[in-house]
């Protein structure tokens, strides 16, 4: 099957403003930038349109004299809400939006133009604005309505951002060494058109090419398997998504072995591409194909891998361009050394697209959160300032180096590594990451493509298994949600009930009020507000704690302006109890009488001087998961084979062991010739 450039993105609507005249007291409205009476001429396109959502330009001339600061404002007459922005600064209230310069576009001079887009969304109309204003300066529009104009191909930068949000369908045509190696049925239409349903805009397509190809020297490609993947490309389009072909475990299977197969490898990976470049040559700009993913090198020093990541991402563009038809111009996609957004990777891929001088690319990266915390190890178990920091840190590398030189970036995949494992950080740890992390990544103009085996998407029944996760993912696409300092209020069973605070933070919006299940509750009686503390008072909790045995009674609902709301489960508990114990290493488990508490993490040390025992001998605090899980319906704590391995025999190791609740307690192990005895003290 050939597809014709076929979107409604291709219908470009076009507004021109015209100069228009101020009275001299208008001139002081902005005494921070050069005034004129003269006004500006803006041209706004709808480059590219959905069904809810599209990419639009705009272009401002500025016919006075020269500015050292612009700011553009307009307001929709549909609704339309503006979700992502590029070389510009976009804020909307109700219908009003205001676009500021960006740090490296102030400067406007006399007759001189400045550009910037942005996606938006909108209900049943999507109108284009009517009128402008360019720091005060109205922009008239004569002519009446704005008429249609000759079609016209997206930017780089528009069609990445026209692409988010985006979904990728891994464990599948990637799978070793067949489709449903790896556990999943074959994709089919309704596995790919419910991704679009779900609200997605586009499909990475991860396939792994090793097994269906020939040997050399012409590595000619199972053709069954181009057809296959053909099919899946196809359904994709038809269901209105951008497509993102990739080579996936090749990197690791084959071409990581560059600097001992070189020349093999070379001849190999063009005629890989050559292969999938003819295939779907033809077909529109809404298939964008990525070089290599997640590209690492075997035995080589660093210097080595860059030489290598660039040789390889080098053949690719020039295969691919080489065989012309819709490859002259289609975006492709190229990766940093192992996909990461640190400086020097980043650093590297600048060079290579200087290089290659060419409009049409993108970088790509991978984000799952910082690893300590991803994790649960490493003493990082919450959503705390170093985490934020390695987000922030990744994204504003990726934006200065790309994205403010006009070169879209992909997070080509991206979600919470350890997220999909029940207990391994906690779910409001979990949720304040996603909220954080999709606002950034929209802030700066980063498109998003989840990585589906993550957060755990039913391709059974075709929805999302996690509600809460999905709902504050998906609300980071346009909003921000409010969060607070915990999702848990634990309330000891053994005291008296009293009043209860947590601390909001509503990250700019607005606090609407607490509610259990559809009961709104009543402020002053249930509950009360003094700037971002929230007292959830005794007569409510009493009332929600009811027999107040052991778990979760109750979840209260923060709602907020904007965005998910924020649970609060309420939690009748009383500090564990821990007990002496014999076993075999590689099953030992502490009885542990949990009594609704849960396990936050777990530091080991040697009794005798304080140094590191356990699994990951670089920190104290053990992995959830590895060096640590909590069995809650067993009542004990398992440490088995994987903590006992790195210890020294007949050497006391000191736990401490740290509950959700706040508890802290102590416990003493000891292995001598497979068989560890514990003991409180």
């Amino acid at each position: 099957m050939q597809f014709i450039r076929h979107r409604a993105r291709r219908r470009i609507v076009a507004i021109t403003v015209a100069v228009a005249t101020l009275a001299a007291g208008l001139g002081a409205i902005l005494p921070a930038v050069a005034q004129s009476a003269a006004g500006c001429e803006v041209d706004y396109q709808v480059k590219s349109e959905w069904p809810g959502g599209f990419v639009a330009n705009v272009e401002v001339t500025n016919r006075g004299e020269a500015r050292s600061g612009w700011e553009l404002k307009w307001d929709f007459p549909s609704g339309q809400t503006v979700t992502q922005a590029w070389n510009a600064d976009v804020a909307s209230s109700g219908d009003t939006v205001t676009a500021k310069h960006a740090s490296y576009n102030k400067a406007l001079g006399a007759d001189e133009s400045v550009a910037f887009g942005f996606v938006g969304s909108f209900g049943e109309a999507n109108e284009a604005p009517t009128s402008f204003t360019l720091n005060g300066t109205a922009c008239t529009l004569p002519g009446g309505e704005p008429t249609g104009e000759p079609t016209e191909d997206l930017t780089a930068m528009e069609t990445v951002a026209a692409m988010q949000p985006g979904f990728n369908l891994g464990n599948s045509l990637d799978a070793i060494p067949d489709e449903t190696s790896w556990g999943n049925y074959p994709i089919n239409q309704a596995l790919v058109q419910d991704v679009k349903d779900e609200g997605f805009n586009s499909l990475r397509l991860p396939v792994t090419w090793d097994e269906h190809q020939g040997e050399g020297p012409d590595y000619a490609i199972d053709p069954a398997y181009l057809d296959r993947v053909e099919e899946v490309v196809n359904w994709a389009l038809e269901a209105d998504l951008y497509v993102m072909l990739d080579t996936h475990h090749d990197s690791w299977i084959w071409l990581a072995d560059m600097k001992t197969n070189r020349e093999e490898i070379l001849a190999r990976n063009e005629a890989l591409w050559t292969a999938i470049a003819e295939r779907f040559k033809d077909y529109p700009d809404e298939l964008l194909f990525e070089s290599i993913n997640e590209p690492q090198f075997n035995d080589t020093t660093d210097a080595e891998k860059y030489q290598y990541l660039d040789e390889l991402n080098q053949q690719f563009h020039e295969v691919v361009r080489g065989t012309g038809g819709g490859n002259a111009d289609r975006v492709l996609v190229m990766p940093t050394l192992h996909t990461s957004g640190d400086q020097t990777p980043v650093d590297e891929l600048v060079s290579t697209f200087t290089d290659l001088n060419d409009p049409n690319v993108a970088a790509t990266i991978h984000f799952y959160g910082y690893w300590p915390f991803a994790m649960n190890l490493a003493g990082s178990p919450t959503f705390d300032q170093v985490t934020k920091d390695n987000i922030t840190d990744s994204f504003d590398n990726v934006y200065d180096a790309f994205v403010a030189n006009d070169i879209p970036v992909i997070i080509g995949e991206y979600s919470l590594l350890g997220g999909n494992v029940e207990g391994k950080v906690e779910r409001g740890e979990i949720l304040k990451f996603l909220e954080f992390a999709g606002n950034y990544a929209r802030e700066k103009n980063l498109t998003t493509m989840l990585w589906d085996c993550v957060p755990g998407y039913d391709r059974d029944n075709l929805q999302f298994r996690d509600a809460e996760y999905w709902g504050m993912y998906q609300a980071a696409w346009t909003t921000r949600s409010g969060v607070a300092e915990t999702d848990q209020l634990f309330i000891p069973k053994a005291e008296p009930i009293s009043d209860t605070t947590v601390t909001l933070e509503p990250n700019d919006l607005e606090f609407e009020g607490l509610r259990h299940g559809d009961t709104q509750l009543t402020e002053g009686t249930d509950y009360t507000l003094s700037g971002n503390e929230l007292t959830i008072k005794a007569s409510l909790l009493t009332q929600l704690l009811g027999d107040r045995e052991y778990g979760k009674k109750a979840d209260l609902h923060a709602d907020f302006s904007a965005g998910q709301p924020w649970r609060i489960s309420l939690i009748s508990y009383d500090k564990p109890t821990i007990a002496n114990a014999t076993g075999a290493a590689d099953s030992f488990a502490i009885p542990t009488e949990w009594k609704g508490d849960t396990m936050k993490t777990m530091q080991a040390v040697y009794s005798d001087d304080g140094s590191n025992a356990g699994p990951i001998e670089w920190t104290s605090w053990k992995e959830w998961g590895e060096g640590f899980k909590p069995d809650y319906a067993a009542n004990e704590l398992d440490l088995g084979s994987k903590f006992f391995n790195d210890v020294q025999d007949d050497r006391e190791v000191k736990l401490t062991l740290y509950f959700w609740s706040g508890a802290t307690m102590t416990y003493y192990v000891t292995e001598s010739g497979g068989t560890v005895t514990g003991t409180t003290g």
